[in-house]
């Protein structure tokens, strides 16, 4: 099996065979010696994931040295890498829950509370459609994402005539731009 790894590890760039391959095979084989002990099945599934796990990194890898960045487009690996810092707490599990079942008794409480009261208000006129309520709403927020969007460009763009961006080529200790 470390035999696979070692050949898998040739479609990597060569730069990154150098600088992480001996760790890689390092690891695949520390985590082979554990598998050994499994049934047949599990082993086979390991293999297969390990296999995917190499061959996908090697793609990535491939076109983060074409590309020079991590933000690969449409095969970005950030986008299928699950990083720590993103993942939620684990009592957000338990919190969402209680708030959902909170949630749920208020409503059979107003359902109930509705139920017990006589409907002694008198009838309302003419009720709008809910599409004409839909289309007015839709506008509404349209116009006002509109605005808000222009509103930003124009600041975003004044900004920029203004040289703002200068600022961060700026090197407070020498007083000197970084550029040039």
């Amino acid at each position: 099996m470390l035999a696979l790894y070692r050949a898998l590890l040739r479609f990597y760039p060569a730069v990154y065979r150098r600088e992480f391959g001996d760790e890689m095979i390092e690891v695949l084989s520390e985590v082979q010696v554990d598998i050994r002990k499994r049934d047949p099945v599990t082993r086979i599934f390991f293999a297969g994931r390990e296999t995917g796990g190499l061959l996908s990194g090697a793609f990535h890898a491939h076109l983060r040295s074409i590309t020079g960045s991590y933000d690969n487009g449409i095969f970005s690996a950030r986008r299928f890498a699950m990083k720590s810092e993103f993942r939620f707490p684990k009592a957000t599990v338990g919190l969402m829950i209680v708030i959902l079942v909170a949630v749920m008794l208020a409503i059979e409480k107003a359902r109930a509370i509705s139920m017990s009261i006589p409907h002694a208000n008198p009838p309302v006129g003419p009720i709008q459609s809910v599409q004409a309520t839909i289309v007015q709403t839709f506008l509404a927020t349209l116009i006002w994402a509109i605005t808000a969007g222009a509103i930003g460009w124009g600041i975003l763009y004044a900004l920029r005539r203004t040289g703002v961006q200068q600022l961060s080529e700026m090197k407070p200790s020498s007083g000197l731009r970084s550029g040039k």
